[in-house]
């Protein structure tokens, strides 16, 4: 059903609920307005706390929890309609990946669970509205993760050779397209998300402007190969991660970090993110003539510059550089699942997830 769509996601940093209006024309996504619209602060910080395992809920505070996420994500949506003159009516569906609180894709229970109650979102919007994506590939034997794969071979597809597309998030993920049709991609790491939650322990801040922290430090090696020795980084795809796993207590259980000045943790930490991604890029896309970023990552420069050392002569472009907002990138996917999700057409890949075969993603939340 063509039209519009509007996505919705929060990532693994939870700095931002981005939204995106995507016009979907015989299937070629075409983004209308874009934006993200700031958490509140203790919202904010309680979902990095669940995430991060550092405080436990009750029924009671998780089912607060799951409302409250659900009016914050409403609350991105209108906001955007509003800014770009867009009546509610005029949008098909919203496709809302939540905020992922936990991720155990392995396992005799795996699972993988968002947070974002998508009946308040329906209700507040009065849009039907499409959630609950990663669940049927878990369910299949799959990961879950990364969905947005499919996406990026949409709308970046290389004409001649291949191509990774790399989301630097608070996890990051890289996709390699191949002309011929053949897509593969898994998440190598983190990205921003410990060097979020460390900045915010050391500065009081959500993240590190420019990498301006991380600059002002100096790599220990000693650590930074301890960190990278992680099982994490050795396992073949396909596989996935999130705060479950690199969060600041994995980080605080490493002795030599308490030795350590925060600005030499913090440049150890972008070294993790640096070396991790350039690795598997090299290891499981070393054909790929170029790789185009996307997430919020591309504006830490120092993260970038570091990146682009260790590539290899490959060169590094974000997605802007192809017309697509690097900031948009994820929640146009999400706009793009919904999409699909009212054609009856599936939204993960077997190849990418390791799923069982193709499922049919997310459930529908009618509108009032």
């Amino acid at each position: 059903m063509d039209g519009l769509y509007l996505g919705l996601i929060s990532g693994t940093s939870a700095d931002g609920i981005d939204a995106a209006l995507v016009h979907f024309d015989n299937g070629r996504p075409a983004l209308r307005a874009a934006a993200t619209h700031p958490w509140d602060d203790h919202l904010r910080r309680q979902v990095l706390a669940v995430a991060q395992d550092e405080i436990r809920l009750d029924l009671d505070a998780y089912g607060r929890l799951d409302v409250a996420i659900g009016r914050a994500f409403a609350n991105a949506a209108s906001a955007l309609l509003a800014s770009a003159g867009v009546s509610s009516r005029d949008v098909i569906a919203i496709g809302s990946h939540g905020q992922t609180i936990r991720h155990r894709p392995s396992g005799d229970y795996p699972f993988t669970l968002q947070v974002g109650d998508p009946s308040v979102i329906a209700e507040c919007t009065g849009i039907a509205t499409v959630a609950d994506f990663r669940r049927a590939d878990v369910a299949a034997g799959g990961q879950g993760a990364p969905l947005v794969p499919a996406f990026h071979a949409t709308v970046l597809r290389p004409e001649h050779g291949a191509r990774v597309v790399l989301n630097l998030g608070g996890i990051a993920n890289v996709t390699r397209l191949d002309a011929s049709g053949a897509i593969t991609g898994f998440d190598t790491g983190p990205a921003n998300g410990l060097m979020d939650a460390w900045c915010l322990r050391h500065r009081g801040e959500a993240f590190d402007r420019d990498g301006h922290f991380a600059a002002s430090g100096r790599i220990d090696d000693a650590l930074l190969a301890e960190l990278l020795d992680d099982a994490y980084f050795a396992l073949p795809p396909p596989k996935s991660t999130g705060r479950e796993h690199f969060h600041l207590a994995w980080l605080d259980m490493h002795s030599r970090v308490a030795e350590l000045s925060p600005e030499d943790v913090q440049a150890t930490l972008l070294a993790v993110s640096a070396h991790s991604v350039a690795d598997a890029i090299a290891l499981h896309a070393g054909d790929a003539i170029d790789v185009v970023a996307c997430g919020g990552g591309v504006h830490n420069t120092a993260l970038m510059q570091a990146i682009a050392s260790r590539l290899e002569g490959r060169p590094l472009h974000t997605s802007s550089a192809f017309g697509i907002d690097p900031d948009a990138m994820e929640a146009m996917a999400f706009a793009w699942l919904a999409y699909r999700r009212l054609r009856g057409e599936p939204g993960n890949l077997p190849a990418v997830t390791g799923a069982r075969g193709l499922r049919l993603l997310g459930a529908l939340y009618a509108a009032p």
